[in-house]
């Protein structure tokens, strides 16, 4: 630590109580990285360190020392003066121009060990005055806290216009690009209803405000739609930012609700905010709160298209995943929720989905009747078949006109605009009801839908636990064919001395899905006998929760899960008879079409059923019950580990973006450190000054070349990108050379204005290197110094 220390190096985290040999990797990952440098350029920096110094060498460093601090603080306190002095009149315009001139800065080459400190709090000031001296515009209340990169004004944006009519104000739907297969989402929307199609990661609540003011273009809007990832207790609306009863007050919070809400026409006309969190019981049950014309599914998107994403979504990302990269060059120019629309279009129109439903549900039902067949050993297979298929269709129609009735009364339970209200009720109606005052004009609201969440609550318990008996039978038989297709086999050959693969590589593959095999068995014995003796005062919670304490075999299993898969891939590639083996088993109708790789990610979909099925049960479990009390133990449970899964996965992902990136910029140092991330991409253009002795409105600038800006969470890497392109090919290849790193805490922002020489420009500054870069719309400009601020904030801050 102390190296690191005198280095300049710190850890971008708090190293946990336990936690042994941080600073030691830390200080081995700065040397081989972004913060290594050159003996030449570390003599620069902090002196020659192998000589000794005599007395009279370090009498005057330090004398310079003392000096050099005095004045720099004139310089700082001359600079604030002159800030005072020509800051404009009422906050207006620019505040600071040209603050990042090298004069008034402070140079790493005229400092040495000592005054690390002194340096590191004078950038960290310089830092924050180039944030503050960025131009904002106001909000709707007057304060000032938003950079405005555009000076049209937004026509009614906020003011009633009493002349416009319902009709003419549209709908807007916000659709998160977090949740899988956004893009059949958005083809699922109806004409009319204005989409806005927003990236999950690399965005701020400002930004994507400034998105839906922007698509609204000074209307207001009949109602808003909110698609975005979460459970019935938080919203995922961005990275970052989880929003949920705890932390709705929170003032960054309630200022974008408030602002968003302003878009909206008051409630008075009809206006209202429907919240599709969560998506699969948003989109296909019963809406709570005030009746609308119709169910909110309906108002936004068209249905049929919808349920086809709701009931095959695992399938669509898939495939989605190779349509993205084969079409997102093609329309890499095109915003966002075009190309997202003519993406699911493609895909809806080459898979043909009417065709994949009733495949499936035909296989479904022969698949059935094969079995039955196989366990009655009938003499006349033919009639009996025949006589099953008929017996499950009459079963099936029934079924159809039973969800028949519960769609035509859907629309009397649509969605109000407050998730808060539905989540406090869930969790203690008596409470609710008993906080709400006689005179309150949403009281008898809250008491119909309470007496109507207490009708037959029974019965609707009584079907969820079914669901959950049913769900559990289903993914034990997926674990039992692991077991019987793959497993057996590989044994009994290893018996027969005809091996396929060796013990080891079994035990490595295999030994944690039988753990887990064996486990959900036991679980699911314990629902059937609960099951079969099931009544209204029965209990759920307690099993549950005796599950949730055995969840370290799947912990096993998750931890062993790279291994698992770059075991079975070594094996295939190594072993012929590994490679027969899988090519007899994988997608076959035993297998319901799927390799072995994919039925081991059973495992990691299956707490998220659990789940909705949990939220689902104590919806429909009264407050006094005795079961209540259980389940919410159980959700915390579930829900605490299927965020661990959920930090596996990211932390996975972010690995491999990290190592995209390594190959893509060529010359890249290392960039894999424990906690950094990707935030954004930006494509830009660096300028250069052709005379900085004119004033600023009247500089020319020139376009030297192109730089793409790689923001991670503690540092910016900037690449000059070049584009190359290949006959008869309308598509181009981009290349990356790398240039600089600098830490974020060491960035220094400044604005440009705009006038009819230069347009969306703005410079970075660092400790070495001034770059003077332009965006290709205003747009652009506004997101990305939006998400630059907030994470050199967020790196200022650890």
């Amino acid at each position: 630590m102390p190296k690191c220390i005198r280095f300049g190096w710190f850890l971008p985290y708090a190293p946990a109580d336990n936690e042994y040999g941080a600073w030691k990797h830390h200080y081995v990952a700065c040397v081989s990285n972004l913060d290594w440098l050159t003996p030449r350029e570390a003599a620069a920096v902090y002196g020659t360190l192998n000589e000794p110094k005599t007395g009279d060498e370090e009498l005057q460093e330090r004398q310079r020392e003392k000096c050099l601090r005095k004045v720099i603080w004139e310089k700082i306190a001359l600079r604030k003066k002159e800030l005072l002095r020509v800051r404009p009149p009422w906050g207006s315009g620019t505040r600071c121009w040209r603050l990042l001139e090298s004069r008034y800065q402070p140079r790493l080459s005229q400092t040495s060990r000592g005054r690390v400190g002194l340096q590191e709090a004078v950038e960290k000031q310089l830092v924050s005055a180039s944030l503050e001296a960025l131009p904002r515009r106001s909000k709707v209340s007057g304060s000032h806290s938003y950079p405005l990169l555009s000076k049209k004004s937004w026509r009614g944006v906020y003011k009633n216009d009493d002349s416009s009519s319902r009709a003419s104000q549209p709908h807007i739907v916000l659709i998160s690009s977090r949740i899988p297969a956004y893009e059949v989402v958005v083809d699922s929307v109806r004409a009319g209803v204005i989409s806005v199609v927003y990236e999950h990661s690399g965005l701020t609540l400002e930004s994507l405000l400034y998105l839906v003011e922007k698509a609204l273009d000074g209307q207001r809007a009949q109602s808003l739609g909110v698609f975005s990832d979460g459970n019935s207790r938080e919203i995922h609306l961005l990275q970052g930012y989880k929003i949920g009863i705890k932390n709705l007050l929170r003032p960054e919070a309630r200022d974008f609700w408030e602002r968003l809400g302003s878009y909206v026409a008051p409630e008075e006309e009809g206006g209202h905010v429907d919240l599709f969190v969560p998506l699969g019981a948003s989109v296909l049950s019963d809406w709570l709160g005030r009746p609308w014309e119709r169910a909110p599914p309906s108002i936004y998107f068209s249905e049929s298209k919808l349920q086809v994403w709701s009931s095959l979504t695992d399938f669509l990302e898939d495939t989605l995943k190779s349509a993205r990269k084969q079409l997102s060059p093609l329309f890499k120019e095109l915003q966002k929720n075009i190309s997202g629309r003519m993406i699911g279009q493609f895909v809806f129109d080459t898979m043909n989905m009417a065709n994949i439903l009733n495949n499936q549900g035909i296989a479904q039902a022969l698949a059935e009747g094969l079995t039955e067949l196989s366990k009655e050993n009938s003499d006349k297979p033919l009639e009996f078949l025949s006589y099953f298929l008929l017996k499950n269709c009459s079963k099936k129609s029934k079924d159809l006109e039973g969800n028949v009735v519960l769609t035509e009364r859907g629309p009397e339970a649509a969605s109000g605009p407050s998730a808060k209200e539905r989540n406090v009720m869930e969790d203690n109606p008596q409470d609710k009801k008993s906080s709400r005052s006689q005179n309150d004009p949403n009281f008898e609201v809250l008491v119909q839908l309470e007496k109507k969440l207490q009708v037959d609550s029974a019965e609707k318990r009584t079907k969820v636990v079914r669901e959950l008996l049913q769900s559990e039978r289903r993914y034990v038989q997926m674990l039992e064919m692991l077991r019987d297709v793959y497993v057996t086999p590989l044994r009994a050959a290893l018996s027969s001395n005809r091996a396929i693969l060796s013990a080891a590589n079994i035990q490595i593959i295999f030994s944690d899905i039988l753990q887990i095999l064996s486990l959900n068995r036991q679980f699911l014995d314990n629902l059937r006998d609960r099951l079969r003796e099931w009544g209204p005062a029965h209990c759920v919670g307690e099993i549950f929760t005796k599950f949730g304490s055995q969840l370290n075999t799947y912990t096993n299993f998750f931890n062993n899960y790279p291994v698992v898969l770059k075991t079975i891939e070594k094996c295939r590639e190594m072993m012929p008879a590994f490679r027969a083996f899988l090519k007899r088993r994988d997608k076959t109708v035993v297998t319901k079409m799927l390799s072995l790789p994919e039925l081991l990610l059973y495992p990691s979909r299956r707490f998220e059923e659990y789940l909705n099925l949990l939220y689902a049960l104590r919806l429909h479990t009264p407050a006094e019950h005795v079961d209540r009390g259980a389940l919410t133990t159980a959700i915390d449970h579930i829900k605490k580990y299927k965020d661990y899964i959920d930090q596996m996965k990211q932390d996975i992902n972010m690995k491999e973006q990290l190592s995209d990136i390594q190959r893509v910029i060529w010359g890249c140092p290392p960039l894999s450190e424990v906690n950094r991330y990707l935030i954004r991409v930006q494509d830009v253009a660096q300028l250069h000054c052709c005379d900085e002795e004119r004033s600023s409105s009247s500089r020319l600038y020139e376009h030297t070349r192109d730089l793409s800006l790689f923001l991670f969470n503690d540092a910016l890497l900037v690449s000059n990108r070049s584009t190359s392109h290949t006959p008869f090919e309308r598509t181009s290849k981009s290349t990356h050379q790398f240039i600089a790193s600098v830490a974020l805490h060491r960035l220094l922002i400044e604005d440009i204005s705009d006038t009819k020489y230069i347009k969306n420009a703005f410079i970075l500054q660092g400790p070495k290197c001034e770059w003077i870069c332009a965006t290709e719309g205003e747009d652009d400009k506004f997101l990305w110094l939006s998400v630059l601020q907030n994470a050199i904030r967020s790196s200022m801050e650890k």
